[in-house]
Order: C-alpha cells, then sequence, then structure tokens
C-alpha cells in the first residue's frame, strides 16, 4: 500500500515514561506515530467506502499487525503509546488535565452512539497534534497479557470518561474483532 494510503506521520520524541499508575521509569525511543487511528479508507485502500474517514474497526490483533508491517511500521507497546498520550509532563488526559466534556472526545454520554470521523476532536488533540487519543475506539497494542490477549488503550465511543485516561489500559483476546477497537501504526526512526 505504502504513501498511497495518505497517512499522515508524526514524530513523537522519545524520553523516559513514568508508566502506569505506579510511575515506573522505562524508556521509550523517537517514533513516527500515525496522527489517527487507521480509516477505513486507508486499511482498504478505498475513499467510497462507508463511513472512509471513521476508524476501521472490526480488525482482529493479527490483521491490525499485518496492515502495519505492510507500512513499514508496528503496533506501538503499550508504554510507548502510554507515552505518546501523557507526555513527559504526564498529562492525566491526551488533551492535557481539562476534564473530558463532549468536545475533546467521543466517549459514552456524548451526543455519539458509534464511531465519528477521526478528525471530528480537534480540541482533544495532544501538544505534538495526535488526534483521537482518547474514546472513538479502543487502540490494540503490541503487548500481549495472559491468556492471549493484547492491552488496547484510550477508550472507545462506548467507554466512560474513566477509561480514556493516559494510564488506563485494558486488553481484549487476540482474535476479537469489535465495532469498538481501532488501531493506530509506528515507526523506528
Amino acid at each position: 500500500m505504502g504513501e498511497a494510503v495518505e497517512i499522515e506521520w508524526i514524530e513523537i520524541r522519545g524520553g523516559t515514561c513514568l508508566f502506569g499508575d505506579q510511575a515506573r521509569p522505562i524508556t521509550v525511543r523517537t517514533l513516527l506515530w500515525t496522527r489517527t487511528p487507521v480509516t477505513a479508507a486507508q486499511y482498504t485502500d478505498d475513499h467510497s467506502c462507508e463511513r472512509p474517514q471513521h476508524p476501521i474497526t472490526n480488525v482482529d490483533h493479527q490483521m491490525a499487525e499485518e496492515f502495519a508491517a505492510r507500512l513499514g511500521g508496528r503496533l506501538p507497546r503499550s508504554v510507548e503509546w502510554e507515552w505518546m498520550a501523557s507526555g513527559p509532563d504526564r498529562r492525566f488526559w491526551p488533551w492535557g488535565n481539562e476534564t473530558w466534556r463532549p468536545e475533546l472526545a467521543n466517549l459514552r454520554d456524548s451526543r455519539w452512539e458509534r464511531t465519528t470521523p477521526v478528525a471530528a476532536h480537534e480540541e482533544g488533540r495532544t501538544p505534538d497534534g495526535m488526534l483521537d487519543v482518547a474514546g472513538n475506539v479502543w487502540e490494540w497494542t503490541g503487548s500481549s497479557t495472559m491468556g492471549d490477549g493484547f492491552v488496547i488503550r484510550g477508550g472507545s465511543y462506548d467507554s466512560p470518561p474513566l477509561y480514556a485516561r493516559c494510564t488506563f489500559l485494558n486488553s481484549a483476546p487476540a482474535e476479537l474483532r469489535s465495532p469498538g477497537i481501532g488501531f493506530r501504526v509506528v515507526r523506528e526512526q
């Protein structure tokens, strides 16, 4: 597929992530990130598909890994995702420390009942310009869990705001295809 899929990449400088609620220091490398979760149009390379600017969903972990590899990348590890979301200042939410409101992210109790276009919540972007980090869809990571699962981050349109905090993590079985799970891709520098 390559660059024809019109994916915008943002460099997120590396540093020491104070990971999780325990603030365990872990070094994270500089990476290129897809600015948004991968969209339906990017995944299918078809801008005429239904809801082309919404995140692609109903993809299991292997499908997400395979797409990332086609782009010369991979799925981010959970600590890398948290570093991208919270930054060196350990923001509570991707946009900062301001409490969630519907203009910032597509989460439960907002006016939406399913995914929205990935650029619909500009106010909720990170200081680096990353969009849709909180809400809309959970994001697969490359971090495995016990029992053939993987960590998912960010919350979805059906998640309470608590799930969109930068340190909150969840898991899902690798074979799950859900309307609430998508992914983004990272590339090594």
